[in-house]
């Protein structure tokens, strides 16, 4: 079987169990920090991979991975996937999860980039922009680059506004070159 089918599978399956346990957000953040311990931490892979490993010290790693306090069925999730030998793909189930979960609760990850710091009104108000404009709910990242010199670069799915300075002097720069 293909690592991409195995994974969807066993995160339906975590999707499911949770929602009804009403776990969902909670396992939600578990998921999230583990994807992101993958990406921080390399190695995490190798050592969960090594076969050498025993099946208790995988646990207590995966679960050290996946926050400070993993839900209980995150616990028993983990448990379930070293039982089926399925460790290896764990990372993909964590981000199958991520991808389904946002589906099923119509969560937009979006991105507002600045020269500066925003106030959190200003960032508040962005947030509602595009959750006005997505009939969703928005997990908004900001980020201040001093390179774009003024004003913001706001992203979200596939949509990119950009109303910096920089793009604009650049547009400015390319149609004095034509």
């Amino acid at each position: 079987m293909d690592i991409g089918v195995i994974s969807v599978r066993y995160a339906r399956a975590l999707l499911k169990s949770a929602t009804e346990q009403k776990l969902d957000a909670a396992v939600y953040q578990d998921m999230q920090t583990l994807a992101e311990s993958y990406v921080r931490v390399p190695q995490l892979r190798t050592t969960i991979d090594n076969p050498m490993l025993a099946k208790d010290t995988k646990a207590k790693l995966l679960l050290a991975a996946c926050g400070a306090k993993p839900s209980p069925l995150t616990e028993r999730f983990v448990q379930l996937v070293l039982k089926e030998d399925r460790e290896s793909m764990m990372q993909f189930m964590a981000n199958s999860y991520i991808t389904l979960y946002r589906q099923q609760k119509n969560v937009i990850r979006g991105r507002l980039i600045t020269a500066t710091a925003v106030t959190p009104a200003t960032e508040q108000k962005m947030r509602q922009m595009v959750e006005s404009r997505t009939n969703g709910t928005v997990e908004f990242a900001t980020e201040v680059n001093p390179d774009i010199i003024g004003g913001f670069i706001l992203e979200y799915d596939t949509f990119r506004m950009d109303a910096s300075v920089k793009a604009k002097l650049n547009s400015i720069l390319n149609s004095l070159k034509k």
